[in-house]
């Protein structure tokens, strides 16, 4: 280690421990002096962008600064220094580093986050999946994960969404938790496995924060998760609320939902229960039973990245919009800032995206990021000028099917093989992508001025 590397890792090392003792001690009174400091570790110019806008929302926008401030009073403080060094020091800057220089070494792009799902078991069978059907007889071991992790770790990743399946009916993923300390974990569950021990068990840890699956009130998530499973979450989020962890709600939206988990009703009760956040994802035409009428209409989705972006400005509360926040960060972002690991160990550019060329099991991390389906993606994004069509699948219908063709990539379940080989299924989507471009670029005018991040679009 060079003595400026030194130097500088020893004054954010300084920092980082001034920013954790005023999250032991009275956080709400000291925002101003962590806003300063957290500024003075951001070296990139979009950290400092971000951090400057954040700053200034907090300022301007009294729902904003409640929503911090809420964050700062009722989350436990090993969670809260857990974040700060976990996610802002570890998986933006220090993790930021080691990417970008890899990335102008060789023009290698290590994604932001990786997700991986380590087994497809679950206790439920939801209409809808789009993980339904993977093979649930396999799964990946204790060593294949924490080879995995390994890699993402010394290639700069610390931040790691757990998928699946159902991510708590994996035990050893506790050791791979407890292992990986200066990584964020997010499993994404059905919440009907959160116990008091489970509940005490992520309390020692600190450094997972779930992310709980609801698609409305008790008649909607019932509908599609089974009967009781409302009532399970319910009191799986009472759990952690009083144990002071952070967590969240995943909303897969359809025809069907949409109002309700969009509705003041719905957002008042996730911030009574404790939610900080939630993130919203369109159904998709993959899984079991893929009906396209499920799907989002035009004025629907146009109308879901609307009242996100109001639930943000107006409500103590955080929410993102997996297709409509996309000119955010310049369009789709497979490939490049994510992807998916499934649980036969195949790299997925997206979670959606059931096509690979690659797996774990007999290729390195840094070598599948070197792949041509990788770096092919990569070069073509952004696929649409207008960046509300960001996705390869349903608005840019053709990129996906080029690039497998090009790179000789093989679709890793049933739903894959449809969007590659099933012609008629390819002419609905292609029809979809059409139907909505009209509403997208009237969007894009209106919402956007026609101006998404130019600079993310490539990574």
């Amino acid at each position: 280690m060079s003595f400026n590397e030194y130097f500088k890792n020893s004054t954010r090392n300084i920092v980082m421990a001034k920013v954790c003792s005023f999250l032991e001690k009275n956080p709400e009174k000291n925002t101003e002096k962590l806003f300063n400091l957290i500024t003075k570790l951001s070296k990139d110019e979009h950290s400092k962008l971000a951090l400057e806008s954040i700053h200034s929302y907090y300022n301007e926008i009294p729902t904003v600064k409640e929503f911090v401030q809420d964050i700062l009073t009722t989350v436990n403080p090993k969670f809260l220094k857990k974040f700060f060094i976990n996610f802002l020091g570890n998986a933006i800057w220090s993790g930021g580093e080691k990417r970008k220089k890899i990335l102008l070494s060789e023009n290698t792009k290590i994604p932001f986050v990786l997700l991986i799902s380590p087994s497809m078991k679950c206790n439920l069978h939801c209409n809808g999946c789009y993980a339904a059907k993977y093979d649930k007889s396999k799964g990946l071991t204790y060593e294949e994960v924490d080879k995995i992790i390994g890699e993402a770790h010394d290639l700069g990743i610390h931040y790691i969404i757990v998928l699946g399946g159902e991510p708590f009916f994996v035990d050893f993923m506790y050791d791979i938790y407890k292992k990986y300390n200066d990584i964020l974990f997010t499993p994404f569950t059905n919440g009907t496995l959160i116990t008091e021990n489970i509940a005490d068990k992520l309390s020692a840890l600190g450094n997972v924060m779930p992310m709980f699956s609801l698609e409305g009130f008790k008649e909607e998530t019932d509908l599609r998760r089974g009967d009781g499973t409302f009532d399970m979450v319910m009191a799986g989020m009472d759990l952690l609320k009083e144990r002071g962890i952070p967590f969240g709600v995943s909303s897969a939206t359809s025809t069907h939902n949409m109002n309700t988990v969009t509705s003041n009703e719905f957002i008042d009760m996730l911030i009574t229960k404790g939610s900080k956040m939630n993130w919203y994802f369109m159904y998709m035409p993959v899984g079991e039973g893929v009906n396209l009428d499920n799907m989002l209409t035009p004025t629907q989705r146009i109308e879901l990245g609307r009242r996100t972006k109001k639930i943000r400005l107006t409500k103590p509360y955080f929410t993102i919009d997996f297709f409509n926040d996309a000119p955010h960060v310049g369009g789709c972002i497979a490939s490049k800032y994510y992807c998916h690991i499934n649980s036969n160990g195949d790299v997925e550019p997206c979670v959606f995206a059931h096509i690979a060329c690659d797996n774990v099991k007999n290729k390195s991390l840094i070598d599948i990021f070197r792949s041509e389906l990788f770096k092919e993606l990569r070069k073509k994004q952004p696929y649409n000028e207008n960046m509300l069509m960001p996705c390869m699948m349903i608005d840019n219908t053709n990129v996906i099917r080029e690039v497998s063709k090009k790179v000789k990539a093989y679709p890793t379940d049933d739903s894959g093989k449809n969007m590659l080989r099933n012609k008629t299924f390819q002419d609905k989507l292609d029809k979809l992508a059409t139907d909505f471009k009209p509403y997208a670029d009237k969007a894009w005018k209106k919402d956007f001025n026609c101006k998404g991040n130019d600079k993310f679009s490539k990574g």
